[in-house]
């Protein structure tokens, strides 16, 4: 194991065992959450839409926008200044400080502080910093980073927290319970408020037509900060610029509902600053006067100071980056972490740079710390897609992970070995890609080869010599069961038996694709597909075609997925041309065509393919509702327990699977666990091995006990295999006759 896998094992396994725990039980409350809020809006899909246009249309139009701010806000009292970079922001703030002979500085809830270590700064310069956010309070006296761009201190429990507030502040009597530690830290950073010469807050929208900003939070420290001291400092990325508050409606209606499962945040904020708030005067009873009443706006209090500092800091190159400027649209909710499996168990100290964690992560880091941070942690991403739909600007982050990726490999220095596969792998990709992802990368190579030596080639690839020697030079763990391959192929099997359906007698025609791991290794669900569809009068053929290129793809071979795409096109479009249906029973094949592509291909070309391409299972529903007969199928077991791939709940194709099994008489029991952690290749390396099992331990005590499990996907019946000790069908050999 080279010590650089080795390294990353020892630190998934410390937070597995110490912040995982705490983490995954928050995140996935949470993430219940959302799926409940957002069943409870109706409009949730269309507000997802809308809130993408805008930011779509706000990221193109940025440098306009910040000028318009930037003269709204002066013609209000304030001062705007646009930093080129963490130093520039830092020095502009401890500056500021300096001149107002500030010596307290109180802080809301800010990641983009966060991004530039502002506190140091502030810290290094004399001035006493105090975070008033309750999460990051802790964070600061703990001395460590958020795991979580939401909730800061998630990985801590209520007795770790205890036990800080205890050894720091020695109170006369031990905090124990939450009520006790919130009334003591309330108390406690009211009075830092009320004393402190400057409060700085981020910002969650800034509207440029009138300088105006919203705050949407769920405590009421950060509106304190803007008000209470006489000058408010507020910090945020150029990206957060909305053209006005009327843009501001579909983000309300999302952010909460994505980010913790709230109908809405309890303190939603806005305030166009300076206003005629007055320094509070905490000891007099006399009411607050806020001037006359019948106003219609706030006029600009000279006693108080306001200063917007927008933040560059990477994100003008982002904007100007094809793939990477979706990144910009973020809105800082949190929910493709809180829907990513690996982040719950692991959270953000592991899935995470150095200031942002969760899927989104690896565009931010690349952007504004560079690749090296976004490298740390970038292969736990996986692609399962469940993010996707999670994100309430629909921001395609498996693709920014995948872009990082590819240029991550692009930048590595070519490996020892690196001579010894490069004629065996015929990729894309230039030397220097590492021998673990040239490997998995090139599957169907590697698939081919061991089909035509089987089983000798299965023999030597378990034998104990290989399994050490794949374990130490590719990283393949040798806990895992590797796939066997079988000799005739799920091609060769249809070219020696034929089609069973004449064209005459043909309801429809059809294509099954016969991706890399149902032709070499799962022959058995391929013949199953098969049977299942000449039972429904479908004249099938099954063609020799290249492989969908998910495998390079997982890798961040773009280029070499990019190879595949063209060449399976080629090899389909003569079919899609005859009025053939193309037919996968893998789901991560479809994703492919129905989304990958879509980056992959000429847009005519990849929407051709899309319209004309179903999974298995959705296939045979379509039959049956055209009056297709389930007597015609097989007979599944009474009850059947079934897991659906990530993908394929990103694509909505569970219903159709259970409404086929409970249409051949099963009754259905799903599973409703986010992913089952095998994840491709993922599961198969030694540095992810025990973090892929941990992830499937929930669905594996799920199904406990169930006499039949069945899956959509390979990686999931690999990973329910391993856990549970037997063979695990695709659901299409439950129904095949």
């Amino acid at each position: 194991m080279s010590s650089e896998r080795k390294r990353k094992a020892a630190h998934i396994r410390h937070l597995l065992d110490t912040e995982g725990p705490l983490i995954g039980e928050k995140v996935q409350g949470k993430n219940r959450d959302r799926y409940a809020a957002a069943e409870r809006f109706e409009a949730w899909d269309g507000a997802r839409d809308e809130a993408r246009a805008i930011k779509e249309a706000a990221i193109a139009d940025l440098p306009e926008l910040i000028e318009q701010l930037r003269e709204s806000v002066e013609a209000n009292g304030g001062t705007v200044y646009v930093a080129d970079d963490a130093a520039d922001a830092n020095r502009y703030v401890t500056e500021l400080c300096a001149d107002q002979g500030a010596e307290t500085l109180v802080k809301s809830k800010s990641m983009t502080t966060e991004e530039l270590d502002l506190n140091d700064a502030l810290e290094a310069a004399g001035v006493d910093t105090y975070e008033t956010d309750l999460g990051e309070f802790v964070i600061q006296l703990a001395d460590e980073t958020p795991s979580h761009i939401v909730g800061p201190a998630l990985h801590k429990s209520r007795e770790q927290i205890a036990d800080l507030l205890n050894d720091v502040f020695e109170p006369e009597e031990p905090l124990e319970t939450a009520e006790e530690m919130t009334r003591f830290a309330r108390d406690y950073l009211g009075e830092r408020i009320r004393e402190a010469d400057v409060g700085v807050t981020g910002a969650n929208f800034v509207f440029a037509d009138s300088g105006s900003m919203a705050l949407v939070t769920n405590e009421g420290n950060a509106r304190k900060c803007a008000v209470t001291p006489d000058t408010h400092v507020a910090v945020t990325g150029i990206e957060k610029i909305l053209p006005s508050v009327e843009q501001f409606g579909p983000f309300l209606d999302l952010i909460s509902k994505a980010a913790t499962g709230q109908d809405i945040s309890r303190y939603v904020s806005l305030f166009t600053p300076p206003t005629a708030s007055p320094t509070l005067d905490f000891e007099s009873d006399e009411p607050i006067e806020f001037g006359d009443p019948t106003a219609d706006t706030d006029e600009p209090d000279d006693d108080r100071a306001f200063h917007l500092v927008l933040v560059d800091n990477g994100r003008t190159e982002m904007r100007e980056d094809d793939q990477l400027r979706e990144t910009l649209y973020c809105i800082r909710c949190g929910a493709c972490s809180n829907s990513c499996a690996n982040f719950q168990a692991v959270g953000g100290h592991g899935f995470g740079g150095e200031t942002y964690s969760g899927g989104i992560a690896t565009g931010w880091e690349a952007g504004v710390h560079g690749m090296d941070s976004a490298d740390e942690f970038n292969d736990l991403c996986t692609g399962c897609s469940r993010c996707v739909d999670a994100c309430p600007v629909k921001i395609d982050i498996p693709w920014i992970n995948t872009v990082v990726r590819d240029r991550l490999n692009r930048d590595e220095d070519p490996d020892t070995f690196d001579h010894l596969v490069s004629g065996l792998t015929p990729d894309e990709e230039p030397s220097g890609l590492a021998l673990d992802k040239r490997l998995f990368g090139n599957f169907e190579r590697l698939a081919k080869l061991g089909s035509a030596t089987a089983p000798v080639s299965n023999w030597l690839a378990g034998a104990g010599p290989a399994r050490a020697a794949m374990e130490r030079l590719l990283g393949v763990d040798r806990r895992r069961d590797l796939p066997t391959f079988r000799r005739e192929t799920l091609v060769d099997w249809f070219d020696g038996r034929g089609p069973r359906v004449s064209t005459d007698d043909a309801e429809r025609e059809a294509v099954l694709y016969p991706d890399a791991y149902t032709n070499y290794v799962l022959v058995d669900r391929g013949k199953a597909a098969v049977r299942a569809l000449e039972a429904l009068d479908v004249r099938v053929r099954v063609p020799r075609v290249r492989s969908s290129g998910r495998a390079p793809l997982s890798q961040g071979m773009v280029s070499t997925a990019e190879d595949h795409a063209h060449h399976v096109y080629a090899q389909l479009a003569e079919h899609i041309d005859a009025g053939r249906d193309v037919v996968c029973v893998e789901p991560s094949a479809l994703a492919m065509f129905e989304r990958e592509y879509e980056r992959l291909l000429t847009p005519e070309s990849a929407a051709r393919l899309a319209d004309a391409s179903y999974e298995v299972m959705e296939y045979v529903y379509g039959l049956l509702e055209n009056g297709g007969s389930p007597e015609t199928l097989g007979t599944p077991p009474e009850a059947v327990a079934y897991h659906s791939h990530c993908q394929g709940r990103t694509l909505d194709l569970e219903p159709y699977t259970v409404a086929v099994l409970e249409a051949c008489g099963a009754t259905v029991r799903t599973s409703d666990v986010e992913c089952c952690g095998m994840a491709g290749s993922f599961g198969y390396k030694e540095t992810y091995y025990e973090l892929s099992m941990d992830v499937g331990e929930d669905l594996a005590e799920q199904f406990a006990g169930e006499p039949v499990v069945a899956a959509s996907g390979t990686s999931c019946q690999e990973q329910l295999d391993a856990l549970l000790g037997g063979e695990v069908p695709h659901a299409v050999e439950l129904i095949a006759p």
